[in-house]
């Protein structure tokens, strides 16, 4: 029964304890037990609050014996990605250089886990601060991918992916600034919602502001939905929340899809793009095709990649500046190197004026999105142009062998105008790696993103490996 519980989806488990043929207590010591034996090959988690999470998990079989759960997600082990505030535990950030006091508060999503009665019992990886979409950091080292632990789990929230893909609890909270969420989703073989911005609320404010959403990372769109029905309330402290509503995403999956008209884009623009990851998304969207939907291939995005991709990065590096203003230069070497130098190369790069045109270039991308989604229901691309990659390299070499640093070019467009972008995996590569479609739609159309993707994923269903620390 250990071995079973920990490959169980959040959903599974929850049908389980109501019919007391399994409890919380179980699941959470069978958690354990393979984190103590799969985390030091696979680095997913910072911090694990075994005590914490045991006495939680037998106020959560109580309330199950009782017959009054507090939800569906009652009982379940769930990680927080150390970006996010969890009381009790310090906020590192993945940085040398952050004040290690603990937390004195939860994070909107962290709390409304717990009330839900979900045990938040790990901390897992990132980059440092997010900087980057893989994850390895001088304060905590490298995360490996449990498909293969030679490569990348993808990033910032590199140990969520890892963490849930390796059976080390069935729900994971990430951020996602410009990919996070999703390109490690891809990696790892999950289901990684990017909502609407605003629909999760966050605090405390982040380094990159409106750019920064957080999200459910989980094995399938179901658990995803379960997670949103907790996650996204409002919450005070979030300014740039959107209000309430009456969205039931567990409900919406069972929409039936009624012809949606989907474009399917393969590239950005003239970047690289690996020939298997092309095939494998093509066959998605074919796929898609079959389950109703009319899918049309369209030859390039609504407003030129390149000029976007410029907005995005001149709002992500002079955003990263202010990290030069916050800790004193005497401790700047303790920096990863590759955020140091972006840091620096903002400061000398960047004017004022850049900055107010990549604004002005935004609000252009946004709009050119929003009437892109008058008339597509929907968008699929890849969710990453590579397969995952060696780790301890911030980029993929190329076919030059130099760095291709355009490995990534569809998550942040998203991140710039706000719309919901999901990633769903699509099979494995010829290498046993996941490639992930991503799937985009207009403004609040979040519980449909997640119906989609749960369509397509009940159809073509991935199995997840068993034991990641055999694969070194």
């Amino acid at each position: 029964m250990t071995h079973d519980l920990t490959q169980m989806t959040a959903t599974h488990l929850g049908k389980l304890y109501a019919r007391g043929k399994a409890s919380p207590v179980e699941t959470m010591k069978a958690v354990l037990a393979r984190t103590e034996a799969v985390n030091p090959v696979l680095n997913a988690f910072c911090k694990v609050d075994t005590e914490e999470a045991l006495r939680a998990a037998r106020a959560s079989e109580r309330r199950w014996t009782k017959g009054q759960a507090l939800s569906p997600i009652d009982g379940v082990p769930v990680s927080i990605k150390e970006l996010v505030r969890v009381k009790g535990w310090p906020a590192s950030m993945g940085s040398k250089l952050t004040d290690k006091t603990a937390s004195d508060a939860d994070a909107p999503a962290a709390a409304r886990l717990r009330e839900a009665g979900a045990i938040v019992f790990a901390q897992s990886t990132s980059s440092e601060f997010g900087h980057k979409g893989v994850t390895d950091t001088p304060l905590n080292g490298v995360t490996r991918n449990p498909w293969n632990t030679d490569v990348t789990p993808g990033g910032s929230s590199g140990g969520a992916g890892a963490a849930v893909a390796a059976g080390l609890g069935p729900l994971a909270i990430g951020t996602d600034g410009g990919g996070s969420v999703r390109i490690p989703s891809s990696f790892n073989g999950l289901v990684g919602l990017k909502a609407t911005y605003g629909r999760v609320p966050n605090w405390p404010p982040t380094l990159n502001g409106d750019f920064s959403n957080t999200g459910p990372m989980c094995r399938t769109a179901l658990d995803c939905a379960l997670m949103m029905n907790v996650i996204a309330r409002p919450d005070p402290r979030d300014p740039t929340q959107l209000p309430s509503d009456d969205t039931d995403y567990v409900k919406a999956l069972k929409h039936k899809l009624k012809k949606p008209r989907i474009a399917f884009l393969l590239r950005m623009s003239e970047h690289p793009l690996d020939i298997e990851v092309a095939a494998m998304v093509t066959k998605a969207a074919k796929q898609v095709e079959k389950l109703g939907c009319k899918v049309e291939e369209i030859d390039a995005p609504p407003f030129p990649h390149a000029d976007a991709g410029k907005s995005f990065v001149t709002h992500w590096l002079t955003n990263s500046a202010r990290l030069l203003d916050i800790y004193p230069e005497a401790r700047w070497g303790e920096f990863d190197p590759n955020l140091l130098a972006g840091a620096k190369a903002a400061r000398e790069r960047y004017s004022v004026k850049d900055v107010v045109e990549a604004q002005a270039v935004r609000r252009e991308v946004a709009v050119a999105w929003n009437l892109f989604f008058e008339t597509y229901d929907f968008l699929l691309t890849p969710t990453v142009g590579v397969q995952p990659f060696p780790v301890l390299k911030n980029a993929p070499d190329g076919l030059d062998g130099k760095p291709n640093f355009a490995w990534s070019p569809y998550t942040a467009t998203f991140n710039l105008t706000r719309h919901p972008a999901a990633s769903v995996p699509c099979g494995l590569s010829s290498a046993g790696l996941p490639v992930g479609l991503q799937i985009v739609a207009g403004h609040f159309k979040d519980a449909a993103v997640l119906a989609l993707a749960h369509a397509y994923a009940e159809a073509h269903p991935l199995k997840f490996p068993v034991l990641p620390e055999t694969k070194q």
